[in-house]
């Protein structure tokens, strides 16, 4: 009797709590449901067969990247062999051979990306002081590149047909060489301004055809220049966009599969080892940071939020006041410039570099200002570095506003400078060099001193105040950006400095890199460089910007008769004129109508279109990344739910062994 009432209690509590289980499992192994479902998994493996076939048969993407487990690749792999005899011998030879031009462009990719120079040395970086001093190194790289591919457009449109047709006059076996003096070097003066390197080299010489010549050689060059920069670094700021978009708020990121899964096995050397442990524990620390702000963030109250946004105005309007005391201080440099200099050439040298010795010293001051105030402001990291750098960037870019603003409004007397595109090609020029040399002196006379010094008296309280430097990402990406925007403006008037531009480049990375290698401490607090990364792009299409308003704006004052190509009464925008009226008529009225209002009415409208499309398409790909995001959930909801009925079960089934038993 007493084994009938347990039996049923222990039926009532398998019928009170599994009764779900049964519902979704028991129903499940009943044989009207195992039909069922077969007549309808008939359906779905027809159509699964016609897709597994369509994916298996694209040579495009090969097995190892779809999305399917291996059984499934093994199975596309068996029928790619037996279908082979049913597909005719064209079929067969294209499909060979657009698997081989895949695999071709996969090998040209990895030669060229192994080509890349410093690639152990970023590595290297990466591993010791985190992604987001890489991320500078690989923008300086990315720079380099940049400017020697300027290097061979100029060389081939602008340079080479100048030597080669060109006149005698004016090249470097010019009476000025035998008076040439250290400070030429310096301020672009002497045998350098009828050198290659300045405007006025490059006057019309012998190639005097109708649609080939210097002045039509010189634009398109310089053209060619502008339209590829535009491209380039439009292009890689979408790119990184899209990136900063898929891994940036809306990326939560998973510790676990970092611990257990961000190990590479195929390590063996311990140097590397080494890096690949600290690039984990970076990679940690940047999420318990984050986690730990926004933790923070949610446990504020309305009066913390009132005294921080009270406390952040004040901040900004401290942060106005510095920027326009800055902008003061330059414009007066300028002008103190500006006047004539009758002392030792040592003593008019630092006089002409006086305005980048001052903007170079308060570009150095106030970053690091700014820096501070944004950690009152009590962001989040990620957010004080792109704070620091929007305000550091308008300081930049605003100070060579000022000092190109300073200089296109200038009348220089005529007898100074008989040529206005050299005079300001040269200023263009001073501030490349002088950028060189502001970044070997603060590497060795700067950086260094400060690190022996803490190194060999690390108990004095001078050096527990100064401490070892930490790499300021910011101010050091503002610096490559202000640089490549003085390129980009003097490169009309200066066509030889994307050349020097590269070998400035060149020094500079290993100037900074024994600076972060050998002068600086690894940062406490690390940063994600997604949306940074995206920022710096920005940066440099905003410079890029500047840049092409500049030089529209100074073309238009430069009145005909100068010199260089468009001597005379050629102009930058009359120069195409008479190789436009050589050509055919409907050639010419293509482009009059390309030129027209009409053209550029149709144009933007088919704009607004392509990006109308690309908007919709975006909105479908986000909604459709949130459901897919919503049925995760709700996967990981049922595997929690079964096991926890499983659990359930085993608790029932050993209940009813205890039961047996006695």
């Amino acid at each position: 009797m007493l084994f009938v009432g347990t039996a049923e209690s222990w039926s009532s509590d398998l019928s009170s709590d599994s009764c779900e289980y049964y519902q979704t499992e028991i129903f499940g192994l009943l044989p009207s449901s195992q039909a069922h479902r077969r007549l309808h998994a008939d359906a779905v493996t027809d159509h699964q067969d016609e897709r597994l076939d369509r994916v298996s048969w694209n040579p495009s993407v090969p097995l190892r990247d779809l999305p399917v487990c291996l059984q499934d690749k093994r199975e596309l792999r068996e029928r790619q062999h037996l279908q082979r005899s049913n597909i005719d011998s064209w079929d067969s030879w294209r499909r060979s051979q657009q698997k081989t031009r895949r695999r071709l462009k996969e090998h040209v990719g990895g030669a060229i990306s192994g080509l890349l120079p410093w690639r152990h040395t970023l590595h290297k970086i990466e591993g010791q002081f985190g992604d987001g001093v890489k991320a500078y190194f690989v923008f300086l790289r990315y720079l380099l590149c940049l400017n020697l591919l300027y290097c061979i457009i100029i060389a081939g449109s602008v340079l080479t047909p100048r030597l080669v047709f060109g006149h005698n006059s004016n090249t470097l076996g010019s009476p000025g060489f035998q008076n040439y003096s250290f400070k030429d070097f310096f301020v672009g003066s002497g045998v350098l301004e009828t050198s290659p390197v300045f405007h006025s080299f490059y006057t019309r010489g012998s190639l005097d055809l109708d649609c080939l010549n210097t002045p039509i050689l010189f634009f398109l060059g310089m053209i060619s220049v502008l339209v590829l920069s535009i491209i380039m670094v439009v292009h890689r700021t979408v790119v990184g966009y899209k990136h900063s978009w898929l891994t940036g708020n809306r990326f939560s990121s998973n510790l676990s599969y970092k611990v257990f899964c961000g190990w590479d096995f195929c390590i063996q050397n311990p140097q590397a080892a080494s890096l690949k442990h600290n690039f984990i524990r970076n990679e940690l620390k940047m999420d318990l940071e984050e986690q730990t702000f926004q933790q923070r963030v949610q446990q504020r109250t309305l009066k913390h939020w009132v005294q921080l946004i009270f406390l952040r105005v004040l901040l900004n309007f401290l942060v106005l006041v510095l920027l326009g005391s800055a902008f003061i201080l330059i414009y007066f440099a300028i002008e103190w410039s500006q006047i004539k200099c009758e002392n030792h050439w040592t003593v008019c040298l630092m006089l002409e570099y006086l305005p980048p010795i001052t903007m170079t010293t308060i570009n150095y001051i106030l970053p690091h200002v700014f820096s501070k105030i944004s950690e009152f402001e009590d962001y989040s990291l990620t957010i004080q570095l792109n704070l620091t750098l929007i305000r550091s960037i308008f300081l930049k870019l605003a100070s060579l506003g000022i000092y190109l603003f300073f200089f296109i409004n200038a009348q220089a007397p005529q007898e100074q400078h008989k040529c206005k595109e050299n005079a300001f090609g040269k200023e263009m020029y001073k501030l490349t060099i002088f950028n060189l040399l502001e970044c070997f002196f603060n590497a060795f006379f700067v950086a260094y001193p400060r690190t022996l010094f803490v190194e060999r008296f690390p108990s004095s309280n001078l050096a527990q105040i100064l401490g070892k430097q930490q790499f300021e990402i910011s101010s050091n990406v503002l610096d490559l950006v202000n640089s490549q925007t003085v390129t980009w403006v003097g490169v009309f008037y200066c066509p030889l400095l994307p050349a020097i531009s590269a070998i400035r480049l060149l020094f500079l990375f290993y100037f900074k890199k024994f600076t972060v290698v050998r002068c600086c401490v690894p940062p406490q607090r690390m940063f994600r460089t997604a949306s940074s990364s995206v920022l710096f792009h920005f940066m440099l299409l905003l410079g890029l910007f500047m840049a092409v308003i500049t030089l529209v704006v100074n073309i238009n004052r430069f009145v005909p008769g100068g010199c260089g190509p468009f001597e005379g009464n050629r102009t930058v925008f009359n120069v195409t004129s008479v190789c436009i009226k050589t050509l055919p008529n409907p050639v010419q009225t293509t482009i009059s109508y390309i030129s027209s209002e009409a053209f550029a009415f149709a144009l933007l409208l088919a704009e607004v279109v392509i990006l109308t499309s690309y908007v919709s398409r975006g909105r479908a790909n986000r909604k459709a990344m949130e459901r897919l995001k919503d049925m995760l959930v709700m996967c990981s909801s049922d595997k929690r739910f079964l096991v926890k009925q499983h659990s359930t079960i085993m608790r029932l089934q050993h209940r009813e062994r205890k039961h047996h038993v006695k």
